[in-house]
């Protein structure tokens, strides 16, 4: 499989999620109460990888991605357009990951398979994106880097607008580092699907 096709696929299901995710927003804001689940259903995976992305606890993931839908619940009305509440939401969780780390030292991240036990059951967005990306292969080599790398991709992959300053000091590294630093990453990641011949 070619690394341009894998990317074209990342590319449609992401936008796809997004074009999803404002059609729910809409369909709230008109008043269907069912399709407040069904962002919540779909957005969720790409919010606790945004906010795990920090470091935080299990708890803490927990509590920064609900905090995150309280927001939306109090706060909806200020999205104009429906098209911005996927970045609306991941603004908003990513701030709250932020606060939540900068008041608590003393968070620990987990294994990712602490992290899995900790995903929904049902069928998400988030799991349709792994499954069509050569059937998880890609995030199997993902795990094999190290934090820093699977920090900043994980940010990457889910996230269309990264807050380089508030990474830069998660990671503690300059901020002019993050670029060259995913470039790195990304070799690192494309030399191991390349070595188990998924590229």
């Amino acid at each position: 499989m070619a690394a341009s096709d894998v990317a074209g696929r990342s590319d449609a299901t992401e936008a796809s999620v997004w074009v999803r995710a404002a059609a729910c927003f809409s369909r709230w804001q008109g008043g269907e109460s069912a399709a407040l689940d069904e962002l919540v259903r779909l957005m969720t995976p790409v919010l606790w990888h945004t906010v795990r992305a920090y470091g935080l606890s299990q708890a803490a993931a927990e509590d920064a991605v609900q905090n995150t839908w309280l927001a939306l619940v109090r706060n909806g009305h200020q999205v104009a357009q429906a098209a911005a509440i996927g970045g609306w939401l991941l603004t908003t969780a990513r701030r709250t990951a932020w606060r939540t780390k900068t008041a608590d030292g003393k968070t620990t991240a987990v294994e990712d398979t602490q992290l899995a036990a900790g995903l929904p059951p049902s069928a998400a967005a988030e799991t349709s994106a792994l499954e069509d990306l050569a059937d998880t292969a890609l995030w199997i080599h993902v795990r094999a880097l190290d934090d820093r790398c699977q920090r900043l991709l994980r940010i990457v992959a889910f996230d269309d607008r990264p807050d380089y300053a508030g990474l830069a000091k998660s990671l503690g590294m300059p901020i002019g580092s993050i670029g060259p630093t995913r470039r790195r990453c990304l070799d690192k990641l494309r030399s191991s699907l390349e070595k188990g011949g998924q590229l």
